[in-house]
């Protein structure tokens, strides 16, 4: 069998056998620049293994002949990083909040600062917009509405020993008796307080139900939330005026609350970071919109 391929006859050049309807490829040689970056492309190739880690070996990879390591280097940056953090964050440390706030550029640094490690350890609980979460009782850190106070050093406070966690004895701790699972009041009593409470922030409500329960509210509930339902930051006792709720505003919402009461507890982050990262966040929190 003849292995002599076709001519192309305008061209005078062997074809290499290819056909694509009707078109035949031309057997011309690879421009020599084209083949010397390929070459070299090569060489560059098995250099490059040599020189960096790129072979996977059976217990490890092959570490390279110059032993570089992403790693190492990650590990210099983050050094690098965190020594020129480690002089405004022992300002931040060492300055009131009011010395803090005087400092554009500080308090710039300690907002950022304060927002990245919001998101790493409280949007579990808060939400990424700290919009917190009505149905698990997680408060919203955006509204003006605070149960133990919205200035830097009241959330700072809360902030360091959290909140009934039977950890810290410096943590936040209040309690609501359990009215309905006590037997302190029966269920008429708490639904005509439930009226009366959706009355304080303009709610539909029972007229009749909500002055039968302006009486009950004034005998079990003012020495905490206050006659007006304004609440009471000392004792960590809600505001019951406004349009903000922890676990909901539904008259069996308020109901569910008064019968068997649900409290938060939140850890005490004193024992988990430094003076500076806990005023970073609550300089953040402050100022998301809803600080004192």
């Amino acid at each position: 069998m003849s292995t002599k391929r076709p001519i192309d006859e305008p061209t005078g050049t062997e074809t290499t056998g290819h056909e694509w309807d009707g078109i035949r490829e031309l057997d011309n040689p690879l421009p020599r620049w084209w083949l010397y970056i390929f070459y070299a492309c090569i060489i560059f190739a098995v250099g490059y293994t040599i020189a960096y880690p790129s072979i996977p070996l059976i217990e490890r990879a092959w570490p390279g002949a110059l032993k570089w390591s992403s790693r190492q280097e990650l590990v210099a940056d983050m050094t690098a990083i965190e020594q020129s953090r480690a002089e405004m964050d022992a300002e931040i440390a060492n300055r009131s909040f009011e010395e803090i706030a005087a400092d554009a550029g500080l308090m710039d640094y300690a907002q950022r600062s304060g927002a990245s490690a919001f998101k790493i350890v409280c949007v579990q609980c808060h939400g990424s917009g700290a919009q917190g979460s009505q149905q698990l009782g997680y408060p919203n850190l955006n509204d003006d509405s605070w149960l133990w106070g919205g200035t830097m050093d009241a959330i700072y406070k809360t902030i360091s020993h959290g909140v009934r966690n039977g950890e810290d004895p410096e943590a936040r701790n209040s309690a609501m008796p359990a009215y309905g699972a006590l037997g302190i009041l029966d269920q008429q009593q708490i639904s005509d307080v439930a009226d009366y409470v959706r009355s304080l922030s303009g709610l539909e409500h029972d007229e009749a139900a909500a002055e039968r329960g302006a009486q009950t509210f004034a005998t079990q509930c003012v020495a905490c939330h206050g006659a007006d339902g304004g609440g009471n930051h000392l004792l960590g006792a809600p505001r019951l005026s406004d349009a903000i709720w922890l676990y909901g505003s539904d008259h069996a919402d308020i109901m569910a609350q008064v019968t068997s009461p649900r409290m938060g507890v939140m850890p005490p982050w004193a024992q988990r970071f430094d003076e500076a990262t806990r005023k970073k966040l609550a300089i953040y929190v402050h100022a998301l919109g809803g600080g004192e």
